[in-house]
């Protein structure tokens, strides 16, 4: 058992110091088995509406999402359907303004950060990808790429919810 121990512990060691974090469930900040102020993961099973996003860089320097707001009523389904049309890895973060805010210190402490969570997709150039998610209480909601910069070249949008 000792030796198991200390395997396990050596691999932990060499992940961190290759510099790999996970932001998985039960990390700090994450954990999204339950339903959240934003709401929770949808059933892909269950009809929804289908709402796509572009994410780029533009001529000026700025990194943005296309559309940068999506209006959805209290208890509707959406399927996001995503697409990096940049030349850079992009993410696209469904949270809070206030837990996007906190979640961008992290990255910017560890920027090669993976997401293993239902509101979180980070897409390399020229990748697609989707998210289904089911918004059940009322509010304005934030998605955004927290990747060091990203954010602050305008790269965060809303989400609106009736």
């Amino acid at each position: 058992m000792k030796h198991i121990l200390t395997f396990g512990t050596g691999l932990a060691v060499l992940a961190l110091s290759a510099g790999l974090a996970l932001a998985g469930p039960g990390a700090a900040g994450h954990g999204h088995d339950k339903e959240a102020a934003y709401g929770k993961p949808g059933d892909p099973k269950k009809p929804a509406r289908v709402v796509s996003i572009s994410m780029r860089e533009t001529d000026d320097g700025k990194m943005v999402y296309f559309p940068d707001k999506v209006e959805v009523r209290q208890g509707e389904q959406i399927k996001f359907v995503l697409k990096n049309n940049g030349k850079v890895d992009h993410e696209f973060v469904l949270d809070t303004v206030e837990s996007n805010a906190k979640h961008k210190i992290e990255m910017q402490k560890n920027p090669d950060m993976e997401h293993d969570d239902p509101n979180a997709r980070r897409l390399a150039v020229s990748k697609g990808g989707e998210m289904v998610w089911q918004f059940t209480k009322p509010g304005t909601f934030e998605f955004a790429c927290l990747i060091p910069g990203h954010y602050e070249s305008g790269m965060h949008g809303t989400v609106v919810v009736k």
